[in-house]
């Protein structure tokens, strides 16, 4: 049989779409890694189970609902807040001529580099009753200022720290955008507001709600923010009760914010449904100017304030805390050791290697495989992507307590609670990869002798290494930022830098936070510069 035989054969079988047992035993791989990754959530059902019919009561319960409403209120203010100041941002930075325009872009993304909690820190130390801009007004006879806590602080730090998402997708959806569809309107004598209203929202509507389905998200999963602002939210109630001893009460509320986080995801599926295909147009994709005149200068004004606000303050109090002197910044009962960074970084590299190795199957399965089981296999490990850190680890402390006391509180499970709730950006970076892989090549290698494992070794792997490396690193470096997850499941006086500026935030010495804070904005940022390095891919 000639090569030119055997090329032909090999494509008439993948044309026909038979699966090769290779293909079925990585799809049920993939498939049992997602089970076995969803698996422990299930047993909140189990612990839930044990309240009998108080559950219904304690659902309904009028604290229960009131700091339910709270937490929705807070979701829904700090989402809306976020598309007012993300959309702007990105149509000034796409479409505005304005000075510099990578450089605010660079400067508006920034934000997200920033732990919110790190900014709630930073926002009391600074507009705190007894905080540095009090301390500058005192001489001047004001006694004191707004109190910056509560429902209002917690949302505009949350606001400040997550706006970046909506900035980023609809950014990405401007970028995108066939400007000569604007340009059809324009000559139809439509005005600037209503071609953008009419045209370019539309359009644009996808980008914009991905990116507030991550905000509502993180405001509805975020606990250490609205706990240093002083505002109760479900997080914190649900911390509460666990704390308390009431296991099966935890469970029963860890449910209904899965239920609230499961609603979120429905209507953002059914407002983010693009039924006027808006990323597939025949036109040229190029950017529509947005003619600003003599406001230029004067439009410059969101992304400084917000810039310096989100940025600037939180380094200016770190490194303040940094160099000043005196009992409650250099010493105290809470000394910083850099153990706690090596235990970061260590139990980030555990999470972030065993992340690659359970997420190769799912994803490649994904990329090559056309079932349903597949897809499945893709799609069931978002499930811990989307819930809320400490409601997994209620739901993995329970599992471990149950059927295997062994792990509980442990290295091993603390790095599963990890790659559960972090794989998912490893599989989306291989997926990516995986797809841009030539057919043809593993093909030809195929023909040529080479076994599935031979081809994918010598072929596959070297191709997607990029998408490997760069879904490790994301999964590092979200790690060593992740606090409810931490805090709870790791073992006893195993400190990270997270748990680290928890315990200090607790007991006031903010002074000894300032280098592991620098050190987590240092490594956000590094988070940052990988996920702008895989947009430009």
């Amino acid at each position: 049989m000639t090569i030119r035989e055997q090329v032909a054969r090999t494509v008439e079988r993948g044309t026909n779409g038979d699966d090769s047992p290779v293909d079925v035993g990585l799809t049920l791989l993939a498939a049992a890694i997602a089970a076995v990754l969803v698996l422990p959530l299930s047993w909140l059902v189990v612990d839930a189970a044990g309240l009998g019919s108080r559950a219904l009561e304690l659902t309904v319960d009028s604290q229960t609902v009131e700091v339910l409403l709270r937490s929705v209120a807070l979701v829904a203010v700090v989402t809306g807040a976020s598309v007012v100041i993300g959309v702007p941002l990105a149509v000034l930075t796409v479409q505005g001529e304005i000075p510099f325009p990578r450089f605010w872009t660079v400067l508006a993304a920034l934000p997200l580099a920033v732990p919110s909690y790190l900014g709630a820190f930073a926002f009391v130390s600074a507009f705190g009753p007894q905080g540095e801009l009090a301390d500058l007004l005192a001489p001047l006879g004001i006694d004191s200022i707004p109190s910056v806590y509560g429902f209002a602080g917690a949302a505009f730090v949350l606001t400040l720290y997550t706006y970046p998402y909506v900035f980023l997708t609809t950014r990405a959806a401007l970028l995108s955008f066939d400007g000569s569809l604007v340009e059809a309107a324009r000559t139809l004598n439509t005005g600037r507001w209503e071609a953008f209203r009419r045209v370019t929202l539309p359009q644009i509507l996808p980008g914009i709600t991905a990116g507030a389905l991550l905000v509502a998200l993180y405001a509805l999963a975020d606990f250490g923010t609205p706990n240093i602002m002083r505002v109760e939210v479900f997080t914190q109630f649900i911390y509460a009760r666990y704390n308390a001893f009431a296991r099966d009460y935890a469970a029963l509320l860890s449910l209904q914010l899965l239920t609230v986080t499961a609603i979120i995801l429905a209507i953002e599926s059914r407002i983010g449904v693009d039924e006027s295909g808006a990323y597939e147009s025949g036109g040229h994709r190029g950017s529509v100017d947005l003619e600003l005149g003599a406001w230029r200068y004067p439009a410059l004004l969101l992304p400084t304030v917000v810039s310096v606000l989100a940025l600037a303050l939180p380094i200016a109090i770190f490194g303040m805390w940094l160099f000043s002197g005196g009992p409650g910044y250099q010493v105290g009962r809470l000394t910083f050791e850099w153990e706690y960074g090596l235990n970061s970084a260590y139990v980030a590299l555990l999470a972030a290697g065993a992340s690659i190795l359970v997420a190769l199957p799912i994803a490649i399965a994904s990329a090559t495989a056309d079932s349903r089981l597949a897809a499945l296999a893709d799609r069931a490990p978002y499930v811990g992507y989307a819930t809320p850190g400490i409601v997994l680890a209620i739901a993995l402390l329970s599992f471990s307590l149950d059927v295997i006391p062994a792990i509980y509180k442990t290295v091993p499970l603390l790095v599963f609670a990890y790659v559960v709730r972090f794989m998912p950006q490893a599989i989306g970076s291989i997926r990516t990869s995986t797809l841009q892989v030539d057919r043809q090549l593993l093909e030809a290698a195929r023909t040529l002798g080479r076994s599935r494992l031979s081809t994918f070794r010598a072929v596959t792997l070297p191709l997607i290494l990029p998408g490997v490396a760069a879904g490790a690193a994301l999964v590092f470096l979200t790690t060593m930022k992740e606090l409810p997850a931490t805090l709870m499941l790791r073992p006893l006086g195993f400190e990270t830098l997270v748990t680290y500026i928890w315990r200090v935030e607790e007991t006031g010495l903010y002074g000894q936070a300032a280098v592991p804070a620098l050190v987590l904005i240092v490594v956000s940022g590094l988070s940052m510069a990988v996920m702008l390095a895989q947009e430009g891919r």
